[in-house]
């Protein structure tokens, strides 16, 4: 009875982690890397390096201005890091929410990159913000590519794109 009741907290506890932006990420990431706002980035006046840990179709359908597409399937360090030698570079990685761009961003910091962020919420909070997105013809478009229709829900401006 004892451990039925352990594993019905847990599911409830891991559910209602989930309403929130901040419940989805800690059950997701560990906290190894900083996050940065979205307003943070939007308005740093430092050189900064985005780097985009999304799939190419999903970077194709929008993404931050001159953000850099690394993806997260097909993620190489060494071809990322020999784009950027200076290791003080500020560099903000994100992705959709922001999970799959920690693990990402974690590498770059195991490979001695010391100034590395997560964008909290991804390209979907940066878009709920009323900052643009761009298609890869660099046009200001309003889609995004939601990655799932699970993780969908939390784009709430924007057309919703699946596949």
């Amino acid at each position: 009875m004892g451990n039925l009741i352990v594993l019905v907290l847990l599911f409830v506890f891991k559910c209602h982690s989930q309403e929130t932006l901040s419940g989805l990420l800690n059950t997701y990431n560990n906290n190894s890397v900083p996050y940065i706002s979205v307003q943070e980035l939007a308005a740093s006046k430092t050189k900064t390096i985005v780097l985009d840990a999304r799939e190419l179709k999903e970077f194709e359908i929008s993404h931050i201005k001159d953000a850099i597409h690394v993806g997260f399937d097909s993620f190489n360090l060494k071809n990322t890091t020999q784009k950027f030698n200076e290791k003080q570079l500020a560099i903000v990685v994100y992705c959709s929410l922001g999970v799959r761009s920690e693990d990402i961003a974690e590498q770059l910091k195991k490979a001695g990159y010391s100034n590395v962020k997560n964008l909290y919420g991804g390209i979907f909070e940066w878009k709920n913000s009323g900052f643009p997105v761009y298609d890869i013809k660099n046009k200001e478009t309003d889609s995004i590519h939601t990655y799932s229709i699970e993780w969908g829900k939390w784009l709430k401006k924007g057309i919703k794109v699946y596949d």
